[in-house]
């Protein structure tokens, strides 16, 4: 487990804690309609109308304003068959200084036969000495579709901050009928700035994206991811999967990157509106 630095000794701070959960179905004309809705703690989700979406949106909204060490949050969505649900956040999610332990996320996913999700949260910020460890579970049923999307800018350029030391590791686990078909483990630890700077990792950059299309038809899209990407980064197919890494040098350039990137991987559908203000 990730320690900050040592600091003099301090009262025990009250924690963040949450926890949102949502269920959505096929109405009998072919709709998404909500089944069941739950939140507890700073976890809440919001059902926005957008008559340009085709299928039914959720924003999700951590009321705590930000992260840090010993804050929970946990997100849960089950896709009934034949149902269409896009889960994105009302904002950036900022991972603060943490005193002592680490914040965690986890999102755990169900899609049933031929269901769809797009898992598209905006970045997470981390700021200097913070602590994140972020953990995506998917289960899929016969010809579901998902797309997984998590990005993360390393301080904000446009301030002048550098993220010169913290930790994050982000987990991926996704299951199709039950069988592992994709698993990816990401950790960044200690002296961040200096890691983010080797050639192999992000050569300087302070942004970066992780894209996942678990689609029958996946390998049809990668021409076109990759003629969106360019040189910042590269994608690859294989069994019914699309994989791909972004990285720039703010979120301003990521976000430039990754909205033609995610309309392809989308099908031409719009963003949810939550991106485009």
């Amino acid at each position: 487990m990730y320690q900050a630095p040592s600091s003099a000794s301090s009262p025990s701070l009250q924690r963040a804690s949450g926890a949102g959960r949502i269920a959505v179905r096929a109405g009998a004309s072919g709709e998404t309609r909500l089944a069941r809705l739950y939140q507890e703690g700073c976890a809440k989700i919001r059902l926005p109308r957008d008559a340009a979406a085709r299928s039914l949106e959720a924003v999700l909204i951590n009321t705590a304003g930000g992260l840090t060490g010993g804050d929970r949050l946990r997100w849960t969505a089950e896709v009934g068959p034949q149902a269409a649900l896009t889960l994105t956040t009302q904002a950036c999610e900022k991972v603060y200084r943490a005193a002592d332990d680490q914040a965690e996320t986890v999102t755990e996913l169900s899609l049933g036969a031929q269901a769809r999700l797009d898992w598209l949260p905006q970045e997470t910020i981390l700021f200097n000495g913070g602590a994140y460890a972020r953990r995506l579970d998917a289960d899929l049923a016969a010809g579901a579709r998902l797309l997984a999307m998590e990005s993360v800018v390393l301080g904000r350029t446009a301030m002048g901050e550098r993220v010169t030391h913290g930790a994050l590791r982000d987990r991926w686990r996704v299951r199709r009928e039950g069988r592992l078909v994709f698993a990816d483990e990401l950790r960044f630890e200690g002296p961040v700035f200096e890691i983010a700077a080797g050639a192999p990792i992000l050569a300087g950059a302070c942004a970066f994206a992780s894209l996942l299309l678990v689609a029958d038809d996946a390998d049809q899209r990668l021409a076109a991811v990759r003629a969106a990407i360019g040189p910042a980064g590269g994608a690859s197919a294989f069994d019914g999967k699309l994989f791909a890494r972004i990285a720039a040098a703010d979120g301003l350039a990521l976000r430039r990157a990754l909205i033609p990137t995610l309309e392809i991987l989308r099908d031409g559908e719009p963003l949810p509106r939550v991106w485009r203000l």
